[in-house]
């Protein structure tokens, strides 16, 4: 289990943690053990031998090392293959899981025929082994989940499960394994191998780490606009999640996080504003300054990201930035808080917003917790247009299902509704006209990236009951 736990951190980087990545993992992972259990059976009837059962738990050593060493080549090939994402997936799962898997599976029958001495006890001696297997899964779950996964990352567990295997297979043969140093020295260059190709991959990268919802690099850059160096942090290869400026902390580094300061136009009064979605806090940092006066509460699921977001990108401790560590639907839930402005930026793996934040029901409960007047300006990555823009087309649809008025802003290019982009969707509680236009310079240009094309109505609401957002996304990939 703590095999496949850490699996879902491999693939995540690469692949997001979608229905189909899940589904490749599981299905590879059991698919694998199934055949491992039934060449083990096959095996022990035919030789028992604790000398064979030592060569499968090292074999077991390597191929989870490999898993390690070729944990970026193997995701990054198929996806230069540009296949759908549950065939990149299915086969980055046979090749980095399968043959772990498949060892691993022959263990238990191996071990079982092994045990058994006499047939009268056989029974008690299979469901005992079975009873420690399963007492084992379930420790690992929980000590993947809980303690390894958010405290020790990815590689360090794979090389502790490698290493484990390792010395539990001398132990079970020392004296033909120490006969044969040729194996030892065969996994410690193994290792180093591993280690400098690591090194090489992540060579641009200062910071890479596990949280428990994430795998997060933090790494230095340029702006291209401007040439200034910046400070990055990413949750996948492709792209960049939140930005700072290291020459100085004075401006927002990613265009679409400028839109937001539209709150400024519409809601300038503005007292007390949630945000889903924290990252690196760079729009709460800016909203501090811009309203020193107002609130903000900002619901960020991942612990981890506050904690960089102090140490690395200059986040003030201000009594006005209120932080909750929680799901986002779960905030939404149970808050009794109203606010004057609702901010959306909360993202999954590969640009997808969580499910339970689209629906029909969690936009309803954001028009209950809004004040009179009060919007919603929420960040969506697509096309208006096509397969990519089905996922924008739904939500938009959800929104005009509750709101009296919603309106998308195209961030680079108000004309191109084929063109896969950030994309504002701003949703007013009020029915009165609006202003679209500002004397303030900066703010009059993010109005005018106004979309006045047709929105087509072909994808159906989002509800709690249907909501296939990660079909949406899939499609724009």
């Amino acid at each position: 289990m703590i095999y496949e736990l850490v699996g879902s951190r491999v693939l995540g980087p690469y692949l997001g943690t979608s229905i189909y990545v899940w589904t490749s993992l599981i299905g590879v992972i059991l698919g694998s053990l199934s055949l491992g259990y039934w060449a083990g059976g096959r095996l022990a009837d035919k030789r028992t031998d604790l000398k064979i059962l030592a060569l499968v738990i090292f074999s077991a050593s390597v191929f989870i090392f490999l898993t390690v060493v070729f944990r970026s080549m193997a995701p990054l090939y198929f996806i230069s293959l540009n296949l759908p994402l549950e065939l990149s997936s299915l086969f980055i799962s046979i090749i980095l899981f399968s043959p772990a898997s498949f060892l691993l599976g022959i263990i238990s029958p191996y071990c079982v025929k092994i045990k058994i001495e006499q047939l009268a006890t056989s029974g008690a001696a299979v469901g005992k082994l079975y009873a420690i297997s399963t007492l084992g899964s379930i420790g690992g779950t929980f000590l993947a989940g809980f303690f390894l996964i958010p405290f020790f990352g990815t590689v360090k567990i794979l090389y502790a499960l490698s290493l484990v295997l390792f010395l539990l297979s001398l132990l079970l043969s020392l004296k033909s394994f120490f006969k044969s140093r040729l194996w030892f020295l065969f996994l410690l260059i193994l290792f180093l191998a591993g280690d400098a190709w690591f090194d090489l991959l992540r060579q641009n990268y200062f910071i890479d780490l596990d949280s428990q919802y994430n795998r997060l690099w933090l790494y230095r850059g340029k702006d291209l606009a401007t040439d200034r160096p910046t400070l990055n942090l990413a949750t996948d290869p492709y792209g960049t999640q939140s930005a700072m400026f290291t020459d100085k902390d004075d401006d927002l580094v990613l265009a679409y996080t400028k839109f937001y300061r539209l709150l400024k136009h519409f809601k300038p009064e503005a007292a007390k504003v949630l945000m889903f979605g924290g990252c690196a806090y760079s729009y709460p940092k800016d909203f501090l300054k811009k309203f020193p006066n107002s609130e903000i509460s900002v619901v960020e699921i991942d612990p981890k990201m506050t904690e960089l977001a102090r140490k690395y990108f200059n986040l003030p401790a201000s009594e006005k930035l209120k932080i909750h560590h929680e799901d986002g639907r779960v905030f939404l839930n149970k808050t009794n808080q109203r606010f004057d402005a609702i901010l959306g930026d909360a993202f999954n793996s590969f640009s997808s917003i969580p499910y339970q934040l689209t629906t029909l029901e969690a936009v309803k409960k954001k028009y209950e917790i809004l004040n009179d007047n009060g919007l919603v300006i929420l960040n969506i990555i697509s096309s208006l247009r096509g397969s990519s823009g089905k996922f924008l087309r739904a939500e938009y649809a959800t929104y005009k299902k509750v709101f009296p008025q919603v309106f998308l802003l195209p961030v680079n290019d108000a004309t191109n509704p084929d063109l896969r982009q950030n994309v504002m969707l701003l949703a007013f509680k009020s029915e009165s006209e609006l202003v679209w236009q500002s004397p303030d310079q900066e703010l009059n240009s993010y109005l005018r990236h106004l979309y006045s094309g047709e929105v087509a109505g072909d994808p159906p609401v989002l509800t709690d009951d249907y909501a296939p957002v990660e079909y949406y996304y899939r499609s724009a990939l």
